[in-house]
């Protein structure tokens, strides 16, 4: 008997020091494996079941999502959810990883391969997409169509329940009290954009963003994240027709993910496993970018390093020094441009090559139009015109909505004015024209000065024409800009220009001047803020 204690108290002691070992890390924990993630397949749907809670089916004929369970609720709602409009038909075909713990659904079409990827344990379908050529609805998307009975904290900028079309297929919406809502408003510029969704009780959908690489209009374009009629709808938009500044791009788009929660907001996931999965387009070698600084920095900005080819777009926050750093780049030469604000002021092609490092010294900016003397100035040469009347107002209503003020027009005294009391836009249609007056003493009226006028958008080809005491200056031709709406869907981003004209001496007088501003287009208006227009960066009186 004495004999089994001191045995028993041996195995007792035996399993204390491991443990402590274990706890301590002086011995590697066992392994835990992964349980297999559960798919069925019927011929027909495909169904996954990540084990943690998330239940979701993918229609074999389109690859539509056509059921998503998160711990028993029905999230979907009345339509599937799917990239683009749906895809019509399609080839759907899955796999298990070796392991059992993970499954790659492929839905292929001639041009299009999207992809759906979900692990066991984890409430999260991991999704990217490769193109071969641009859908033919303009733009590159994927839409999931939550239910808006369960879904029910919602963007208020997006949320048209209750809204009445006021603009588009209807894609803008007023309601009766004046204020309007729309799919466009209230949306991240894409260097902002991380992860976000919409949430009811006991249940949350986010879209984690991934990467941007492939998108295009690079970090200060925003599209549509949400929208809330009926369904709650939260997308992933990579490319659009609506405001697009440049050429679409091929290849493959994400790695992006929909997570699931209890309502709270989850971490960013990891993407980096996804690299072993051989997706069509995926690219491992990768490069970096360094810049030891910046010479000639306005405190009062800050700047970005943008990165630009027609395979890629990647952007840096730059520090107060200007220094910055860019990792997981494509290899391949891209145009740099050195934003203020959102207003190149420097460019430059640099090379990135795989597995290293491509390093500047201090670069010093060449092109801030800030630097110029000038009699006058309203507004800053920054790229955008948040300073100005309803400028802040672009991003999360249309322009007839009540909480803005009154559009104008406007007359404003230099020297007396506020910038707060110039518009952002100008209309055509709603506030033209533009007033602005000025004195000046004698010396400055007896020289020839350049009137300088920045914007960072135009709609119909809108310019401004222009005259000073009476006297008409030189029509110039059209910006190149975005060919479809921009000021009344939520952003003033487009191709900033400038206007500029040489104004002789014989036009200004010794006292008060008067200028005014109004659009031209040479096209007709489709109504009051579907007018000819553009929205101001700047406006200037250079000595």
């Amino acid at each position: 008997m004495l004999k089994l204690r001191k045995n028993h108290m041996k195995q007792v002691s035996f399993v204390l020091v491991l443990t402590l070992l274990l706890t301590a890390g002086i011995l590697p924990a066992p392994k835990v494996f992964a349980a297999a993630i559960g798919v069925t397949d019927n011929g027909s749907y495909v169904v996954v079941n990540t084990g943690a809670g998330l239940i979701y089916t993918i229609n074999k004929a389109n690859g539509d999502m056509t059921s998503c369970k998160m711990n028993g609720t029905e999230l979907t709602g009345t339509k599937p959810s799917h990239i683009n409009s749906g895809l019509g038909t399609a080839t759907v075909t899955w796999g298990k990883s070796p392991s059992g713990a993970t499954v790659l659904i492929t839905v292929s079409t001639d041009t299009l391969t999207h992809y759906y990827v979900s692990r066991a344990g984890q409430n999260i379908i991991y999704m990217a997409t490769y193109i071969s050529a641009e859908p033919s609805i303009g733009c590159l998307r994927y839409i999931f169509r939550g239910k808006g009975s369960v879904l029910t904290n919602v963007p208020v900028e997006s949320n048209i329940r209750g809204a009445s079309g006021l603009e588009g297929g209807p894609d803008v919406f007023a309601f009766s009290n004046g204020k309007t809502a729309s799919k466009y408003y209230g949306n991240d510029q894409a260097k902002d954009m991380t992860i976000k969704g919409c949430t009811g009780n006991g249940v949350g959908v986010f879209m984690a963003y991934g990467s941007r690489e492939t998108c295009i209009g690079g970090p200060f374009f925003r599209d549509i994240q949400f929208q809330s009629g009926t369904d709650t709808e939260i997308y992933n938009v990579m490319n659009h027709a609506e405001g697009q500044t440049e050429e679409f791009r091929m290849g493959l788009y994400g790695p992006y993910a929909y997570v699931f929660t209890d309502g709270s907001t989850p971490e960013i996931p990891d993407f980096s496993w996804m690299s072993g999965l051989n997706l069509k387009g995926w690219v491992s070698s990768r490069g970096a970018f360094a810049i030891v600084g910046l010479s000639g920095m306005d405190s009062n900005y800050k700047y970005t390093y943008g990165f630009a080819n027609s395979t890629a777009q990647y952007w840096a926050d730059a520090s107060s020094s200007g220094f910055a750093k860019c990792t997981n780049m494509k290899p391949g030469t891209y145009t740099m441009t050195v934003y203020k604000g959102e207003l190149s002021v420097y460019t430059e092609q640099v090379t990135i090559t795989a597995n290293q490092t491509t390093m500047l010294h201090t670069r010093t900016i060449s092109n801030d139009p800030a630097n110029t003397s000038a009699i006058w100035r309203i507004g800053k040469w920054d790229g955008t015109p948040l300073e100005f009347l309803n400028g802040s107002n672009i991003s999360i209503m249309h322009p007839s909505d009540v909480r803005n003020a009154s559009w104008g027009p406007v007359t404003y005294t230099v020297g007396s004015s506020s910038t707060g009391q110039f518009p952002a836009v100008q209309f055509r249609g709603a506030n033209s024209p533009t007033t602005i007056k000025f004195s000046m003493n004698s010396s400055q009226a007896a020289a020839a000065h350049t009137l300088n006028i920045g914007i960072t958008t135009a709609y119909n080809n809108g310019r401004p024409s222009v005259t000073i005491n009476g006297h008409t200056l030189s029509l110039k031709s059209a910006s190149s800009q975005p060919k479809s709406r921009t000021l009344t869907v939520g952003t003033y981003r487009g191709n900033n220009a400038v206007f500029s004209w040489s104004v002789p001496a014989s036009y200004f007088v010794n006292g008060t001047n008067t200028i005014t501003i109004t659009p031209i287009s040479g096209n007709s208006d489709l109504g009051t803020y579907l007018s000819a227009s553009y929205a101001y960066d700047c406006v200037e009186l250079a000595n």
